[in-house]
């Protein structure tokens, strides 16, 4: 047992656990130890805020290898531990022909986390979140009996436990269905967009047409350049696509780090609005007017951020917060508003991205509802953020949109509520498993999602 300070990916509100790192099968013994605090499931603490933070509680980190995955390559399935992550799964998959069916903008993520925050990616407008491609879930419950659920098998705890961070039990292993791929390349077409308003309808006359779409806006850019953007769509390359030499090797993959950035970075970071402003101006201005057809890796098309080893650094002492956010199609005046409010506060944030949503699915806590996500880094040192940030809240809510409980480090229970109109339906399942509070964490109690 290692008592010690923890915080999520935006290095922001630490407090201390008692953390263990345990297989699978002592799970259960592990979690008798848990005192009034009660137990949590942490990963890779890639949740930006509180998310895998339980102050005075115990902290679990699950142990596992990818090599104890066991693909079914008939039915397009892999059975995994909870505690592997997608970069250790990809590099075990991807040489066999096959690909995760949901990616995040890092493969630094285990399956567990993956599942207890829904993940989505940037192909959520035709296929959806990873809860969707889910076979069944093995999980420890808090009385120490061990279920296999599912679509089709105690459908309530399973939709329950997608999107439901951690707090219905322990996520020990997962089957997932796999997406087969012809090559470990992809087709990527980037086209430079001059506005909002051409954004808009660039993604949404032509988005459908590709698997995976995302925007990077410049969040600096005022007046007639509002939402200046680099759109990226493209989708698994074949084989027929690749030249003489990649086709030598159809499916190599060896993602690795260029740089990593030091500990010591000036307390107040790197990031402000003059050296933000620099690098959206470049990133904007390198792209290309249009080009179709690029052959990348998957690496540098999904998780161009994993090339630099601790980015979060950054941002100096005081951290990020991450902020996203989804309102419904027909709201596109709300995200413009949200969009001008940002750009004129002077935050500082060179990393924003707006895809567009499709369907969401059963899980009464899932993020993702048809409409616009915008998600931006903020450094927690920006001055009125708070303000700014509860000001955007109110535009979000009142056009009926929500926010994403893996990024929030801020917002409020009444929002939280507002935003989620069947969390009592999420909270009687809950009860049910989990009647004397055992799964417990710092944004539960925060968010009264466990009161």
């Amino acid at each position: 047992m290692n008592r010690r300070p923890l915080t999520g990916w935006g290095r922001t509100n630490a407090t201390v656990a008692d953390v263990l790192e345990v297989p699978n099968h002592e799970v259960a013994a592990a979690v008798k130890e848990a005192g009034p605090r009660g137990a949590l499931v942490r990963g890779l603490g890639r949740s930006y805020g509180d998310a895998a933070q339980n102050a005075g509680g115990l902290v679990l980190r699950l142990l596992g290898s990818a090599h104890q995955a066991v693909l079914d390559a008939e039915a397009g399935t892999v059975t995994v531990p909870a505690g592997v992550n997608l970069d250790e799964l990809l590099r075990v998959i991807v040489p066999r022909g096959w690909f995760v069916p949901v990616t995040p903008g890092t493969r630094f993520v285990t399956i567990g986390g993956a599942i207890a925050s829904d993940i989505h990616g940037k192909n959520h407008h035709v296929e959806g979140s990873f809860g969707n491609h889910l076979v069944s879930i093995s999980m420890l419950l808090a009385d120490g009996s061990t279920v296999v659920v599912g679509p089709d098998a105690q459908a309530e705890l399973f939709w329950a436990t997608v999107g439901g961070m951690g707090l219905t039990g322990v996520i020990l292993d997962a089957t997932i269905r796999l997406l087969p791929i012809e090559t470990s390349r992809m087709s990527v077409d980037t086209t430079r967009i001059p506005d909002l308003d051409t954004l808009f309808a660039e993604m949404s006359e032509g988005d459908d047409d590709f698997r995976y779409s995302v925007a990077w806006i410049d969040l600096v850019a005022k007046g007639s350049s509002l939402g200046r953007s680099v759109l990226t769509r493209g989708d698994h390359a074949r084989l027929d696509q690749l030249g003489p030499k990649e086709a030598v090797s159809p499916f190599a993959y060896g993602p690795h780090q260029l740089v990593s950035v030091p500990p010591l970075v000036p307390p107040m970071g790197v990031l402000n609005h003059a050296t933000v402003a620099a690098f959206n101006e470049v990133w904007f201005r390198k792209a290309p007017r249009h080009r179709e057809g690029e052959l990348q890796g998957i690496g540098a098309f999904f998780h161009p951020l994993d090339l630099v080893g601790s980015w979060n650094r950054l941002y100096g002492a005081k951290g990020m917060v991450q902020y996203q956010f989804v309102v419904p199609f027909g709201a596109e005046d709300t995200m413009r508003t949200v969009i001008e409010r940002l750009s004129a506060s002077g935050a500082a944030s060179f990393l924003a991205v707006l895809k567009r949503f499709g369907e969401g699915n059963q899980a009464p806590l899932s993020f993702p509802a048809p409409g616009w996500t915008l998600a931006l880094d903020v450094p927690g040192a920006s001055r009125g953020l708070g303000d700014l940030l509860h000001g955007l809240d109110r535009l979000v809510l009142d056009a009926g949109g929500r926010h994403y409980f893996a990024k929030d480090a801020h917002t409020t229970a009444a929002a939280i509520r507002r935003g989620y109109p069947r969390l009592d339906e999420w909270k009687a399942v809950r009860d049910a498993v989990d009647p004397h509070g055992v799964w417990q964490s710092d944004l539960s109690r925060r968010l009264g999602l466990t009161d």
